[in-house]
């Protein structure tokens, strides 16, 4: 389920993001927020896309590449999963850009995008997304596209902050 925005196309992980996936998962600074800055593996890498694409198969969802419409570029990725994977949580989107994409809206962009995709073909009428504390860029988003502050709470193994949204689906 590729989804189309202005700038931006959003294609389910496949082997053809591997190069660009792999430019985010080995950058300490971008795994900071993710992984306490343990960057991936090139296998892990490749595993990661393996098991996202079996979650598309169950789902009907899970990341998403993300890639400028002009350049053709990855310049990121975008989620929707049930919480820390847990299946039954609720439904938590979630983003991570390369470094050099930073400050360009795409992580704003791409997230109203999995929103309506939330809304239109899931029926979901609530969505969390969730950061460790010192994330604040993550948090400005989250913020920027209609979410709120619901608590701290322990995802992931770590301490993390929530925000949540209640969707109306009656439009």
């Amino acid at each position: 389920m590729e989804l189309v925005t202005e700038r931006l196309k959003l294609e389910p992980f496949r082997a053809a993001h591997y190069d660009g996936l792999r430019a985010m998962e080995s950058d300490p600074d971008i795994m900071r927020y993710i992984s306490n800055g343990v960057v991936k593996t090139p296998e892990e890498t490749w595993e990661s896309i393996t098991r996202v694409q079996q979650r598309w198969e169950k789902y009907g969802f899970s990341w998403w590449a993300i890639r400028e419409k002009v350049s053709g570029q990855v310049v990121g990725a975008t989620c929707l999963q049930h919480l820390a994977n847990i299946e039954g949580a609720p439904l938590e989107i979630g983003w991570r850009l390369i470094a050099e994409h930073h400050g360009k809206g795409y992580a704003s962009e791409a997230a109203q995008a999995v929103i309506a995709f939330a809304k239109q073909q899931i029926g979901t009428s609530y969505l969390v997304a969730v950061a460790v504390p010192e994330n604040h860029a993550s948090q400005r988003v989250m913020q920027r596209i209609g979410m709120t502050y619901k608590a701290i709470e322990q995802h992931y193994d770590v301490p993390c902050v929530v925000y949540e949204m209640h969707i109306n689906n009656r439009s």
